[in-house]
C-alpha cells in the first residue's frame, strides 16, 4: 500500500473490544487489542493514505454462534433480546459495514471502531 499510494484496511474486532464480559476474559482483551492496534497504525500511517478502521460485530449468525448457542431456542432468543433491535445481525450487514469503511465513501475515516451491534453497547 505504501508503494502503491495509499489504501484501506479493515480489522475485525467485535463488541467485546469496547466493553467488558465475564468469563471470557482472554477474548475480551484480545479484541481491545485490535482496536488498540487499528487506532495506533490509523495514526501512523494517514499521511501515507493509509486508512486503518476496524469493524466491531455483536451476535452475527455465523457457525460461531451457532456452535455457542446449539439449538436451543431459547438462548437463541436471548442473545436476540440483548439487542434493542431486537434480532441477531447477518454476515451481509456486517460485510457492508466492511465495504463502506474500504469504499471512498468513507475517506475521510481512520481510527475508527464502527459498531455492527443492533445496538447492544447503547444500553
Amino acid at each position: 500500500m505504501l508503494k502503491s499510494g495509499g489504501g484501506a484496511i479493515v480489522n475485525t474486532s467485535s463488541i467485546a473490544g469496547v466493553i467488558g464480559m465475564s468469563g471470557v476474559e482472554i477474548y475480551v482483551a484480545s479484541k481491545h487489542a485490535v482496536v488498540g492496534l487499528t487506532k495506533s497504525a490509523a495514526v501512523e500511517f494517514a499521511k501515507q493514505g493509509i486508512r486503518i478502521n476496524a469493524v466491531l460485530p455483536a451476535a452475527i449468525e455465523t457457525d460461531m454462534y451457532q456452535r455457542f448457542v446449539g439449538e436451543s431456542a431459547e438462548a437463541g432468543k436471548a442473545f436476540a433480546n440483548m439487542h434493542p433491535i431486537g434480532r441477531i445481525g447477518t454476515a451481509d450487514e456486517v460485510a457492508e459495514a466492511v465495504l463502506w469503511l474500504a469504499s471512498g465513501k468513507s475517506s475521510f475515516v481512520t481510527g475508527h471502531s464502527l459498531l455492527v451491534d443492533g445496538g447492544f453497547t447503547v444500553q
